[in-house]
């Protein structure tokens, strides 16, 4: 009776141990199957993302900045004096021509250097006129002398004729006859001497004037250097067009060369535009540019490139070639897009949010069926404001999703809903 059941236990502990196997391989083929499927991709939805088409023709190259308008002549006016402001007579957006009085300042220093300067000018010409005076008188003086000696030497010239024509009819001794001679000779001596030294008198006389002239030249030009200084202090525009920014208040005391006001003609504007230094490599002068004022658009041509960089921008001048749209005035802040290129056959799409010129980004290019997206490696090529150049990695007619993806940067495949 024993054999029996210890069979039929036996019997059950086979069929425990085989479903234990059963158990065991299905437990690891469900594993394996497990380990061999891929996860199911997040799901994005369409309606989010920004789908473009990559396409093959020509792609116009350009690039864009910020920036402003600004006179083309601006004219800082300077205090051509030192002085304290009394008054300010014109203020900012005013209209003004070059006579145009800005500023009246006041210097009680200079003014009294204008009168000493006056006084110093008009009391030399008053001794120019003493002294000019005493040297005619003295010429004079000579030319009297050399008068009486002409006189006084033809009297003598007659007595020496007559003793002479005596002496020879024997009324009167030879010796007279030959002393009236010597002495209408001396007579004529002294004559040449006067008439030589009045020469010489009138050539120092005129040197003399000179000198004292130039004197009176020169303070002449301290006190009229002094005056136009004194002017200086009705600081004037100098130029025409509309008084922009004032530096100075009433009150204020300014040193020569303080920048007072600006002056700017409103009617000649250009644009300066900011741009990325790794885009303004490509720009020269003479690029098409065009100035978006955004109330209206303004065609004009690259002037002048800084050589310098600042913030990570160059500074490009466009002279602006058209009519100025209503509200453009110095300052106003403008867009400006630079023509760079014209390429002629080439495989691009609209600019994605990443990638820089000759960079490779992944892109997710969508399936044919357009349910999924597979990330793929794109090669950039040349970039513009709203297209780059695929060099590889697309082909034209492939769809792209060109929005900021980095939430998915783990994912190689997405789901479009």
């Amino acid at each position: 009776m024993d054999i029996p059941r210890k069979s039929q236990a036996r019997k059950r502990r086979i069929l425990h141990g085989l479903y234990l196997v059963i158990i065991l391989g299905a437990a690891a083929g469900i594993t394996l199957a497990l380990r061999d499927l891929k996860p199911a991709p997040p799901s994005v939805e369409r309606a989010a993302v920004w789908i473009n088409t990559v396409k093959r023709g020509p792609m116009l190259r350009e690039v864009r900045g910020p920036g402003k308008l600004i006179p083309e002549e601006i004219r800082w006016v300077p205090a051509q004096a030192s002085g304290r402001v009394e008054h300010r007579l014109v203020q900012p957006g005013a209209k003004v021509t070059p006579e145009t009085i800005l500023f009246e300042l006041s210097n009680p220093q200079l003014e009294q250097e204008v009168v000493s300067a006056l006084w110093d000018w008009r009391s030399a010409e008053s001794s120019f006129k003493d002294f000019k005076v005493s040297l005619e008188v003295k010429d004079l003086q000579t030319e009297s002398e050399t008068a009486r000696l002409r006189m006084d030497y033809q009297v003598a010239k007659i007595r020496a004729e007559a003793q002479e024509i005596a002496a020879k009819a024997g009324l009167i001794p030879d010796l007279d006859a030959r002393q009236a001679r010597v002495q209408a000779e001396s007579l004529a001596n002294q004559i040449e001497l006067k008439e030589a030294l009045l020469v010489k008198n009138k050539e120092s006389t005129a040197a003399q004037l000179a000198v004292q002239q130039t004197r009176i030249d020169q303070l002449r030009a301290v006190y009229e250097l002094k005056r136009s200084v004194q002017e200086q202090l009705k600081v004037r525009a100098g130029v025409a067009g509309v008084l922009q920014e004032v530096a100075a208040d009433v009150g204020e005391q300014v040193a020569v060369g303080f920048k007072l006001a600006r002056v700017v003609n409103p009617t000649r504007l250009k644009a300066e535009l900011k741009i990325m230094e790794t885009q303004a490599k490509d720009v020269v002068l003479g690029l098409v540019a065009s100035i978006d004022t955004r109330n209206g658009l303004i065609p004009g041509k690259v002037i002048r490139k800084d050589p310098v960089v600042k913030d990570a921008t160059v500074i490009v001048d466009v002279a602006l070639e058209g009519d100025l749209p209503r509200g453009a005035v110095p300052e106003l802040n403008v867009d400006g897009t630079i023509e760079l290129e014209r390429l002629d056959d080439v495989i691009y799409v609209e600019r994605p949010t990443q990638g820089q010129e000759g960079s490779t980004i992944g892109l997710f290019k969508l399936s044919p069926d357009g349910k999924e997206a597979e990330r793929v490696q794109v090669r950039i090529g040349r970039v513009s404001v709203s297209t780059v150049e695929i060099l590889s990695g697309l082909k034209p007619g492939d769809q792209v999703i060109l929005s900021d993806m980095s939430q998915y940067d783990t994912a190689d495949r997405v789901r479009l809903n």
